[in-house]
């Protein structure tokens, strides 16, 4: 482990905190119970209330995001007063493959253990099997997400950028060294805390890559904004790259706090990155469907304007735009990778910068030294096994091993928790639907 004196620690100690200008909710009015209750007897609890010391601080239950298939709420964990996010995945059972899907985030959430990656708490205890229908999955609060933080008035400095950049793909190199492709990198599921701290959120796409290139993968992925070109074009299959090109354009977001490429659709998305990359070769097109090869080759050829970059902010400096150009690269071969984008010299000051007073993997001494880990940049320890899928070939035998896996991850050292469905939060909280339509996947038949 490397130990640095304090004279350099003292070089990167400025705070990259932000105030995050949240409306904080009021106490709670009139003693309203909270919508989660400690359980007595298997799902037959009594309302416990939560320790009389933290109840003149309690916090009304309140809707905080919603993402590609659930609700999230900010709500009170009544065993110790503490403020959670609780998020419901409802209609679990509608389907295999939803049923499926909801199994494989359930498992990544209980799989994950990473500072830059959101994991499972909790998960509350469910009903018995005959009644089990939906799910309720307690992660740690954070106050914000970087697309609230982008729209703000907050200046962002450079400090910030770089803070903010290093932790995305700190969390993405954890998630593709799993095989994990998260597909949904967007701002709002990356939830940010009040000094910076940053977690990669919302698993509801997320899948195992894909090694056979002759499989299909589907092309209903990530919010249409932070879309990669070859999906734009309806490649069959694609890797982790897809991801890469999401945080370049919210790299270019940061920096001229805007969206990079907003379309209406589509078509008109590939159109606006064309503008700005040029026209792609026949090469850089290999993934791309016939339709989308023979549109493109209809339209006049593009030279690519690449200097526009320098316009987006005057932090735009050639070593941001040196490696937003490798992120944002047409063909996905040649797109730069994760574990090459952070060791871009760029990214130097934000690492320094997280390890020296934001991260738990380092810590301060007694006597002032800083005691850096071996290992700025953690992989997982093992791939995230996805074999069980193949096995379930039913709704009953999905529901029959997710309820088994659930009572399994119960923490045993803890009382477990339910909804209390006295609350006056529960009804709102039971019939939320899924996400807003705007954060659906449009369809991906554009080239048909």
């Amino acid at each position: 482990m490397a130990v640095v004196g304090p004279s350099r620690h003292s070089r990167v100690s400025m705070s990259v905190s932000m105030s995050l200008m949240q409306g904080t909710a009021g106490p709670t009015a009139g003693g309203q119970q909270g919508g989660l209750h400690a359980a007595q007897p298997y799902y037959h609890p009594q309302h416990a209330a939560a320790p009389a010391h933290t109840q003149e601080q309690v916090q009304p239950d309140r809707p905080i995001g919603y993402g590609a298939f659930g609700v999230v709420w900010a709500v009170t964990d009544p065993r110790d007063g503490r403020r959670v996010a609780l998020k419901k995945l409802p209609n679990v059972f509608a389907s295999l493959v939803s049923s499926k899907r909801v199994f494989r985030e359930l498992k990544m959430l209980c799989f994950f253990k990473h500072e830059n990656v959101l994991s499972a708490l909790d998960i509350l205890q469910p009903p018995h099997l005959d009644f089990f229908q939906e799910i309720y999955v307690i992660t740690e609060l954070l106050q914000s997400d970087l697309h609230k933080i982008i729209v703000s008035h907050q200046p962002l400095s450079s400090d910030h950028i770089k803070v903010f950049l290093y932790q995305i793909l700190r969390g993405l190199k954890y998630l593709h060294s799993a095989r994990i492709l998260h597909r949904d990198i967007k701002p709002g599921n990356l939830l940010v805390n009040s000094n910076c701290v940053l977690k990669i959120c919302d698993f509801g796409l997320a899948r195992v890559e894909e090694p056979d290139s002759s499989k299909h993968m589907t092309q209903e992925v990530v919010t249409q904004y932070y879309r990669a070109p070859e999906i734009l074009m309806g490649a069959k299959h694609y890797t982790a790259a897809v991801d890469v090109w999401s945080v370049g354009c919210i790299f270019g977001e940061l920096l001229g706090r805007r969206i990079l490429f907003q379309a209406q659709n589509p078509v008109q998305q590939l159109e606006l990155i064309t503008e700005l990359l040029g026209t792609p070769s026949l090469d850089d097109m290999k993934y791309a469907c016939e339709g989308a090869k023979t549109h493109m080759l209809r339209r006049a050829p593009k030279p690519p304007s690449l200097s526009a970059f320098y316009t987006l902010s005057s932090q735009a400096t050639h070593e941001v735009v040196h490696l937003l150009c490798q992120m944002l690269v047409f063909d996905p071969d040649k797109r730069i990778s994760v574990v090459d984008a952070l060791a871009h010299p760029y990214l130097d000051e934000g690492r320094l910068r997280y390890h020296s007073c934001m991260c738990k993997c380092c810590y301060t001494t007694a006597s002032g030294m800083r005691q850096y880990t071996s290992e700025f940049e953690t992989t997982a320890p093992q791939g995230f096994d996805d074999h069980w899928e193949k096995k379930l070939t039913s709704v009953q035998h999905v529901k029959e091993e997710m309820h088994k896996f659930i009572a399994e991850q119960l923490n045993t050292s803890r009382v477990p928790l339910c909804i209390n469905p006295q609350s006056a939060a529960f009804k709102s909280f039971a019939s939320s639907t899924v996400a807003h339509p705007s954060e659906l996947p449009p369809s991906p038949h554009q080239w048909d």
